[in-house]
Parts: C-alpha cells; sequence; structure tokens
C-alpha cells in the first residue's frame, strides 16, 4: 500500500510506536483500537500492565522507543486535594519519562470550559495539568472534549433531589465516547499544534432537557424540575460554561441515535 498520503502513519509514512496511558478505560481502549487498526505499535500503560503514573514504577520502560504519548487518565478521587495532587503528581512523572525517552508528541484529554470553571477543584486541577503539558518542554496537543453520553446517568444522579431531579436548564454539548476516542486517536496521527483543541457533540441541548430525556430511556418516572440555581457539580453555570466558544471539531452520533444503540447492546 502506497503511504506516503496516508494520515494514519507518521509523518515520515512510518508507523509509530504510540504509548497510551490509562490505555485500558473508556476511552484508552477504544483509542488503542483505532490506532492498532491503523498499524500502529501500541502500548498499552496502567496499573494493570505495571504501569504507576504516580509512583513513577514502569514508566521508562513503556516510553522507550515512543514517539508519541496519549495521556487519558483521570483521577480516581474528585475531592479538591487529591485530585490535584494526581495530575501534578501523575504530570510531572510523566513529562520527566518523556524527556528521557525523547517522545516528540505529548497528547493530552481535557475538558471544553476548564479554564471557566475555576470554582470547582477538579477544574482547578485539570487547568494545573494543562498548565504542566505547556511548560514541559514537551511538543503537544491538548483535546478538551465536553461531556460524554457514558455520563449523563451520573449527571442527572447528581442533581437528585429526594423524589425528583432538579437540573440547570443551561446548555451543554454533551458526545459520544466513541467520539471522543477518534478526536484523540487522530491527534496522536497528526504533528503537535502545541495548543488546544475542542471537541463536542452534534447537539447543543438543555441539560435538564437531556436529563428528561436519560430518565425517559430508563423508565424512571422522576420528575425533572428545571432549576437555573442548580449547580452543575458543586459549580453554578452559564451558557458558555461547557460549550465551545469558538470552532470545534463536531462527533457524529446524535445521542437519540446513543440511547438505540444502548437499547440493542442491552438485549
Amino acid at each position: 500500500m502506497n503511504t506516503t498520503n496516508d494520515s494514519s502513519k507518521g509523518n515520515d509514512g512510518q508507523a509509530l510506536r504510540i504509548v497510551v496511558i490509562g490505555g485500558t478505560g473508556l476511552i484508552g481502549k477504544e483509542v488503542v483500537r483505532l490506532l492498532q487498526k491503523k498499524g500502529h505499535d501500541v502500548v498499552v500503560a496502567s496499573p494493570s500492565t505495571g504501569v504507576n503514573i504516580l509512583t513513577g514504577e514502569g514508566l521508562a520502560n513503556a516510553l522507550n522507543g515512543a514517539q508519541v504519548v496519549v495521556d487519558v487518565t483521570n483521577s480516581p478521587s474528585f475531592e479538591e486535594k487529591a485530585v490535584l495532587e494526581f495530575f501534578q503528581t501523575a504530570g510531572r512523572n510523566i513529562h520527566a519519562a518523556e524527556a528521557a525517552a525523547g517522545v516528540k508528541h505529548h497528547v493530552a484529554l481535557s475538558v471544553v470550559g476548564t479554564d471557566r470553571l475555576q470554582e470547582s477543584g477538579y477544574f482547578r486541577a485539570k487547568l494545573a495539568q494543562e498548565n504542566l503539558i505547556k511548560t514541559s518542554g514537551i511538543p503537544f496537543s491538548i483535546v478538551r472534549a465536553t461531556q460524554f453520553f457514558e455520563f449523563v446517568a451520573a449527571i442527572a444522579q447528581s442533581f437528585a433531589n429526594g423524589d425528583s431531579i432538579r437540573a440547570t436548564p443551561e446548555p451543554f454539548q454533551p458526545m459520544a465516547a466513541a467520539d471522543v476516542s477518534a478526536a484523540v486517536a487522530d491527534a496522536a496521527l497528526s504533528g503537535p499544534t502545541n495548543g488546544i483543541s475542542d471537541v463536542a457533540g452534534p447537539e447543543r441541548v438543555g441539560m435538564a432537557t437531556l436529563v428528561r430525556k436519560h430518565l425517559a430511556a430508563q423508565g424512571d418516572k422522576r420528575e425533572v424540575i428545571e432549576d437555573a440555581n442548580a449547580a452543575y457539580f458543586g459549580v453554578k453555570i452559564d451558557d458558555k460554561s461547557l460549550v465551545p466558544l469558538g470552532e470545534a471539531r463536531l462527533g457524529s452520533v446524535r445521542y437519540d441515535e446513543w440511547l438505540a444503540s444502548q437499547a440493542v447492546t442491552a438485549k
């Protein structure tokens, strides 16, 4: 096959050695599959494969010979101090190992609106992660994604108030995890941008509206009440908090299509 202009290969048309940190998670597994499908040498780095980004154990061996590192990890705890320590410790360990291994491109998954949600300890930690990447000296690409369809259930439950759901009507633009993974994989196969790009779902919808649709699909009879004061995981949001404000890559899967696919899978 002629790979001269094949974007699935590196800039020189050759297969790449790519390390996916968090390669056993929801996004990571699909990123690994997509990159392997395109013929790349993919190393899955996670605690189950002997890599601990908090202690540094196994990092040097995993990154040996790698041109690209993809980080799709997340903190196991969202408690303010714990999440900050996770991203700062992991970031320093990863970047030190990348520098020693001569890695040419660091790709990280972050969240749309991170810099606009700084009242949240989690988003302060994500911004700290982004800042470590920017100052690491490793060429980078940061992909900020909107909320995943797969997490709408958790979002709905976070608004639970007795026998009802009090959810904010403010808009968001959620997307399928598969579309997130495709964007991250494409970023890994492109040159570093040394910047941030946004990816989002194809539809903008009020959060309360989508929560109502989710509950209906589950047969959950709880009433959804639109409440402008309802906080999103402890943070008051507005119509600009969780949506791309400029150019963004849009996923192809709509929520109704995703719901239908989940129903089929569950049978």
